[in-house]
């Protein structure tokens, strides 16, 4: 999901979390002690798609401590990018200045991905992403040796978008809009190029996060005479873009991607955001029977269901848990790496495996709606366009 660049406000850290936190630092080794990062927003406007992974990946550890199946303990260490590419740099050195630090969740957005990997890549820290999805990450003339992507890219879930509308909705125009984020734009690319094959008309825009006023593009959708709308981008700004289009008078099928598959986006917009398509390349936890238990563990700990990508976070820390347990504790990190990038695992959501480019071996997309004020579980958009 994303693969996000974000502008974010400051919003603390729950208290839970600092709770299960690691306090990071140091330059030896403590022996005893395997430190898991997580990399992503954990303060600013999109805050809540970091908390749902950083959850994921508190519920692992705490879990695997509570076990007894280590003979070692294992800590957390949170690494805050506030999703924006320029803060990435800062977290990322934080966790690898930690020599306990083994693996990293994340990072969860596309910009801070690129901007960080670099650094990853030289220390040979491993990051698995759960949802950072722009798909030239895994290009292997950048370098990032030490990223793997635990998710199907934007070239499955904008090529959904476009399947969904031209097979299943049949549109017959479609008013492309991009936040001219890193995320944005890759999505609207591959999604333009699906509708475009499937001889849908296209009308695309590129508006920028924190834009003041979303009036003159809801106009615009709406004397396009489009019935369909596709926004690439994320929840704080679709919100007040979504309010604009409802009092514009819009009313074609609507549809955005994993950075607004949120109940934050349907907090903030209100009534606007009922009909809503919502996709992701991830599945509902508490839907799917596989992740029930999960779902019942994590509402226990933090006094809410599961939200997007909670359960892959979930997932992918487990996969590194197992692989330290095989390796032992003084596993180097660069061992690490190398055998995660050659394991297969067998999660709630799905087998994790990947190319080598570090590329996630899957294609699988799913479509949500609101319904009701609630996001609702539509299944598999290639089962639902038949």
């Amino acid at each position: 999901m994303l693969n996000k660049t974000v502008i974010k406000l400051a919003i603390p850290v729950a208290v839970g979390a600092l709770a299960l936190t690691g306090c990071g630092g140091g330059d030896s080794g403590s022996g005893d002690t395997v430190k898991i990062a997580f990399e992503g927003p954990l303060s600013g406007d999109n805050v809540a798609l970091g908390e749902n992974m950083q959850n994921g990946v508190q519920l692992a550890i705490k879990q695997a401590n509570a076990s007894g199946d280590l003979d070692f303990k294992l800590e957390y260490v949170a690494a805050d990018d506030q999703g924006l590419p320029d803060k990435a740099p800062t977290a990322a050195q934080k966790v690898i200045d930690d020599p306990d630090v083994k693996a990293v969740v994340g990072p969860a957005f596309s910009g801070p991905t690129n901007s960080a990997s670099p650094l990853y890549a030289e220390a040979g820290l491993v990051t698995v992403t759960p949802s950072a999805t722009n798909p030239t990450l895994t290009d292997e003339a950048n370098g990032f040796t030490s990223l793997l992507r635990a998710v199907p890219n934007d070239n499955m879930q904008g090529k959904a978008m476009g399947d969904f509308f031209s097979k299943k909705i049949g549109a017959k125009k479609v008013y492309l809009i991009d936040d001219k984020t890193d995320y944005g734009v890759g999505l609207s690319k591959v999604a333009e190029q699906t509708l475009k094959a499937a001889g849908v008309s296209v009308v695309k825009k590129s508006v920028p996060q924190k834009t003041p006023d979303y009036s003159a593009t809801a106009k615009d959708v709406v004397n396009s005479k489009a019935d369909g709308l596709i926004y690439a981008g994320y929840y704080q700004d679709l919100a007040p873009f979504a309010k604009k289009l409802s009092d514009a008078g819009f009313k074609g099928a609507a549809i955005s991607g994993d950075g607004s598959n949120d109940a934050k986006f349907v907090e903030l917009a209100g009534s606007a955001s009922e009909n809503w398509y919502l996709t992701c390349p991830c599945t509902d936890a508490t839907v799917e029977a596989g992740t029930k238990k999960f779902a019942e563990d994590y509402q226990k700990e933090f006094n809410r269901a599961p939200g997007t990508y909670s359960a892959e976070a979930y997932d992918v820390a487990n996969m590194i848990i197992a692989e330290i347990k095989k390796a032992g504790k003084d596993v180097e990190r660069e061992a690490l790496r190398d055998a995660l990038a050659k394991a297969s695992y067998k999660g709630l959501t799905k087998t994790f495996s990947f190319e080598k480019n570090g590329e996630f071996k899957g294609t699988d997309v799913f479509v949500y709606q609101v319904k009701s004020g609630k996001i609702a579980y539509q299944g598999n958009v290639n089962e639902l366009i038949g």
